[in-house]
């Protein structure tokens, strides 16, 4: 597939004149705090305290065994011995009691080796809570299923499969972030942590979306590949099985062929032949967390990006301005929202949970999106009501996408409180 560039813009931008004569500029939006943390160069992670881990080449790397840890896999059956090497942050201070916690990576593991990422915080009460697993995650799932962890709510919070989620009260005003590299005890195999990022963020309730003002990338609208989950209903019910299940795979799938890489055929020979589009199948199967029993884990496709070579983070914002933001810098986004049928023009069904790209603006703003809801590869292609659209995924998954590019693409600048 070959490297898609971005189209030129088109179109004015309304700036002021769009409050000009009598008309009342909106009320002021509530307050989002949201706030993301990076750590991706020797001197970010330098920052940190490590056990075993060599820093090299903006990575971390299980160098020499810290210690030892027994591991029982509970769904493939694999038990053995892992060697394991230790990387935790410095305390994270926050300007705000934080109510949720994203961690993303990217990593590399070999076959048998894998990462464990954990967060643990200070709340508003001052106490430090416990550390909170968000992820058990390898490259391939024959020794190692990749997972989340259920059941690990006390009186602090809860982990809702990769989100952490602060008991009323108890937001955090601090935290940190702990990833175990793991091999087998006694091998030589080098797992390798390329990223580590947190989101974390305290939102207003539902129902507090200002619909924003067009104010950038008018006329842009990004060549990504499009592909259909529709066409895969049924294919391996071991991964969900296609269909309205594979959306945040597809999604990803299509911003990984948009920066003209992706698995190779010999990746997915495994493939039934008869199927169309199969690296959405491939993806699918290496996105999957068999404790969700899904592969919509969040964090878990932007680190399925970073095997490519992409990086890959999940993070908030705070509207389409700043997604227009992304979108000029010829970067689309992976949009997570729920919505009813009916709610949103151009869009003719209703979902609890869903993802699609962000891929352009019409020139007077509306959404472009590359909808993996559709019958046929040919049909993802959609433009969308813009105020609905957003209200949506503000309101749904507040305001979460799937940063996804290359190094060498930059991110645009962030606002003053940094949320990528």
């Amino acid at each position: 597939m070959a490297l898609a560039s971005a189209a030129v813009a088109t179109g004015a931008l309304p700036g002021a004149a769009a409050l000009a004569g009598d008309k009342k500029p909106p009320a002021p939006a509530a307050q989002r705090d949201i706030v993301f943390r990076r750590w991706s160069s020797d001197t970010e992670l330098a920052t940190g305290t490590s056990a075993g881990v060599a820093i090299a080449s903006g990575a971390l790397t299980l160098a020499t065994a810290a210690g030892q840890r027994s591991y029982t896999d509970p769904f493939t059956g694999s038990s053995g011995s892992y060697d394991y090497a230790t990387w935790t942050s410095a305390t994270v201070p926050l300007g705000f009691a934080a109510a949720e916690a994203i961690p993303s990576w990217t990593a590399n593991t070999p076959e048998g080796a894998w990462v464990e990422v954990e967060l643990r915080g200070v709340t508003e009460l001052g106490n430090t809570t416990k550390w909170y697993v968000l992820g058990r995650w390898a490259q391939d799932d024959v020794t190692i299923a990749r997972t989340s962890v259920p059941t690990q709510g006390d009186t602090d919070g809860s982990v809702s499969i990769d989100t952490f989620v602060a008991a009323a009260g108890r937001g955090w005003i601090s935290y940190q972030l702990r990833v175990t590299l793991l091999r087998p005890a006694g091998s030589a195999l080098t797992p390798q942590v390329r990223s580590l990022g947190v989101m974390v963020s305290r939102l207003p309730a539902p129902g507090a979306v200002v619909a924003s003002t067009p104010q950038a990338a008018q006329g842009v609208v990004l060549p990504v590949p499009q592909f259909s989950q529709s066409i895969h209903q049924g294919e391996y019910p071991q991964w969900n099985g296609g269909g309205e299940a594979w959306c945040s795979p597809t999604s990803t799938s299509m911003v990984v062929a948009h920066w003209g890489t992706g698995p190779a055929p010999a990746d997915y020979a495994w493939v039934d032949p008869a199927f169309a589009d199969p690296w959405v199948d491939y993806a699918a199967r290496h996105t999957y967390d068999s404790n969700y029993a899904g592969t919509g884990n969040w964090p878990f496709n932007t680190a399925y990006a970073g095997r490519f070579g992409l990086d890959g983070f999940v993070t908030r914002l705070r509207s389409l301005n700043e997604a227009e933001k992304f979108i000029a810098a010829g970067i689309p986004l992976v949009l997570s929202l729920s919505f009813k049928k009916g709610k949103i023009p151009g869009l003719t069904y209703g979902t609890n949970g869903h993802l699609l790209v962000l891929a352009g603006f019409t020139p007077t703003g509306e959404p472009v999106l590359n909808d993996p809801a559709a019958p046929s590869d040919a049909a993802v292609r959609k433009t969308v009501g813009r105020a609905e659209l957003e209200a949506a995924w503000l309101d749904s998954s507040r305001g979460v996408v799937y940063v996804i590019h290359p190094t060498s693409q930059a991110l645009p600048a962030p606002e003053a409180q940094a949320n990528w």
